[in-house]
């Protein structure tokens, strides 16, 4: 009687191990989902340099040139950039990939990183701070510099003393209404403000459209606080391997077009070792 048991229960075990695998085959083929027919953006509506309903910005070149490379045509869903984007957009099956992602962050899958930037300071081209290169540096004591609430720069004014003369900007806004940095950038151009702290890529946006010269010093120098320098990647579902791996393939391939359009959007590209990357390199 046991033996017929211990015999059972091996069939049963087999029987359950090969459903197991077949279902989990299953699952492998099923679980990326994604559009083949066209390439579906999750993106702000109005959140330059990086995209709007125009499609003026460059994530939205980018995506052009994805669907482009994909043979495929670009479809938007639309959604601004804050609390509940990834969940009413990518996770709800809206779309399969956004355009600009930090690498690391726990609510997507990311692909390679495509670029990589940092935080910058943007003074006037004739200013005596133009040749500045760390916070911690004495000739910003005193000084009027903007910064956006809650960013890393605003820790690194705290721990360097000089947030009594700074002038903070809000984070969370609506960009159909309001645009902090474009505003500091104004303020600066105006001498309202003796300098800027702002994310590379919108900062080196504004800087280039500026009609007064500005310096973008990019803050690679810093010897404390959170680091400045961020990779960027693609964002897709946490399931859908295949999809990322296409999507690395394509960085990989085109990685010197990617650098040559946001070059031409004035954002600041490092490579490694914390050195600037310019056009053709």
């Amino acid at each position: 009687m046991a033996a017929k048991v211990e015999s059972l229960a091996r069939a049963l075990a087999l029987l359950t191990a090969f459903v197991l695998c077949e279902y989990g085959d299953l699952r492998a083929q099923t679980a990326d989902l994604v559009d083949r027919s066209a390439l579906r953006v999750c993106a702000d509506p109005a959140n330059l340099p990086f995209s709007n309903k125009k499609r003026e910005g460059f994530e939205n070149k980018l995506a052009e040139l994805l669907g482009e490379k994909l043979g495929v045509p670009v479809l938007y869903t639309w959604f601004p950039q804050a609390m509940g984007f990834v969940r009413n957009t990518l996770r709800a099956r809206k779309c399969d990939i956004i355009m600009g992602f930090s690498q690391g962050h726990e609510l997507v899958q990311n692909t390679n990183h495509y670029y990589r930037s940092t935080y910058v300071m943007i003074v006037p081209a004739a200013s005596p701070l133009k040749d500045v290169e760390h916070i911690g540096d004495a000739r910003l004591k005193g000084r009027r510099i903007g910064v956006v609430a809650g960013t890393p720069p605003a820790t690194l004014l705290a721990l360097n003393d000089l947030l009594e003369t700074a002038r903070p900007f809000q984070l969370m806004v609506d960009r159909r209404f309001e645009s902090p940095a474009e505003k500091m950038v104004e303020e600066i151009v105006s001498g309202a403000l003796d300098a800027g702290l702002l994310w590379g890529p919108i900062g080196g946006y504004y800087a280039k459209k500026s009609k007064t010269p500005l310096a973008v010093i990019p803050l690679t120098k810093e010897k404390q606080g959170p680091r400045m320098a961020y990779r960027i990647t693609f964002g897709v579902r946490l399931n859908e391997k295949e999809w990322k791996r296409q999507l690395n393939r394509l960085i990989a391939k085109h990685q010197d077009e990617i650098h040559g359009l946001l070059l031409g959007y004035g954002v600041p590209l490092l490579d490694e070792q914390n050195k600037l990357i310019a056009r053709g390199k």
